[in-house]
């Protein structure tokens, strides 16, 4: 009896996504080829696997069992496919790359751009997303790096540190806390907070700089963001290399807020063992350091 492997990836995405029509989606599939292809899956193996009567595609307690295994089986052919991208001299098919909203793109963008004069046969796809977001897809889709602010360590990472990126409390000169002077976190938390929401399905993690008050609104990007700001919407947080034009017009202002109004963190360049980067990953990964450190050279000017 052959099973066709690629039918696991197509229930685990199923799974996830919780209805055919969005697995079909995801796939870049037609919603019947999807359909057809679990139905042959449980042809070849006489079980059902999903409860068809629910709204939300369920697994029945076999496809259970038989999901954790396939997922396995995908995991050793993936570690086949890229031991084997290793060992020959060739590039890897594919380079997938997620990266925080929160970091400058001008470095990464320009790393492409060396990695295009290669002129290598290598499909770069690159990802954005913010806080818990970044790792829950480095995972779900089993990238092969991934730029982040954050993320939760384990025993198979490796990760390299970017050079810092500063942080700033920031109001429009037209709002009210402009003008203020030695603000309290009570004073400040009687107007808006503007933050960016995490892009994890889950949304469990929060920025460790949110201030906690009643008044916040929740923003899916840093433009997005920095435009409800210059409308004098709200305070919040800003990376010093999106607003270095708004702070010198005065049309943005630094708060005086007691607690402090600048912020540092060291971003993380991440890999994993687990997938180890091959020739086009490796080259990517040098291109990307040496990028983000000629940007901090330049901006410390």
């Amino acid at each position: 009896m052959k099973i066709d492997v690629e039918a696991f990836r197509v229930l685990s995405i199923l799974v996830e996504e919780g209805s055919f029509s969005k697995a079909a989606e995801r796939l870049h599939k037609a919603q019947s080829a999807v359909s057809y292809q679990v139905k042959k899956l449980e042809q070849h193996l006489g079980v059902k696997l999903f409860c068809r009567d629910q709204y939300r595609a369920e697994l029945t307690p076999e496809g259970k069992v038989i999901l954790a295994e396939g997922k396995r089986l995908l995991q050793y052919l993936g570690n086949i496919e890229h031991l084997a991208s290793r060992f020959s001299e060739g590039w890897e098919p594919k380079l997938e790359l997620v990266v925080d909203g929160s970091l400058p793109m001008e470095p990464i963008m320009r790393a492409l751009k060396r990695v295009s004069e290669h002129k290598i046969p290598t499909k770069i796809q690159l990802n954005m997303e913010f806080l818990g977001g970044v790792q829950h897809r480095f995972e779900r889709d089993n990238a092969d790096l991934m730029l982040v602010k954050d993320y939760r360590t384990g025993p198979n990472y490796r990760p390299q540190p970017l050079p810092d990126i500063n942080s700033i409390l920031v109001v429009s000169r037209s709002h009210p806390l402009a003008k203020a002077k030695e603000l309290s976190l009570f004073e400040l938390l009687q107007h808006v907070e503007l933050t960016i929401e995490d892009s994890s399905p889950g949304k469990i993690h929060s920025d460790e700089l949110q201030f906690g008050g009643d008044k916040v609104f929740y923003l899916s990007g840093f433009i997005m963001k920095k435009n409800a700001l210059l409308m004098g919407l709200g305070f919040g947080w800003m990376p010093d290399f999106l607003i270095q034009e708004e702070l010198a017009s005065g049309e943005l202002q630094e708060l005086d807020f007691l607690g402090g109004s600048r912020y540092s963190f060291t971003p993380q360049l991440v890999s994993t063992m687990e997938r180890p980067l091959g020739r086009a990953g490796r080259l990517f990964t040098s291109l990307i350091l040496e990028e983000f450190n000629l940007y901090q050279a330049q901006a410390s000017r």
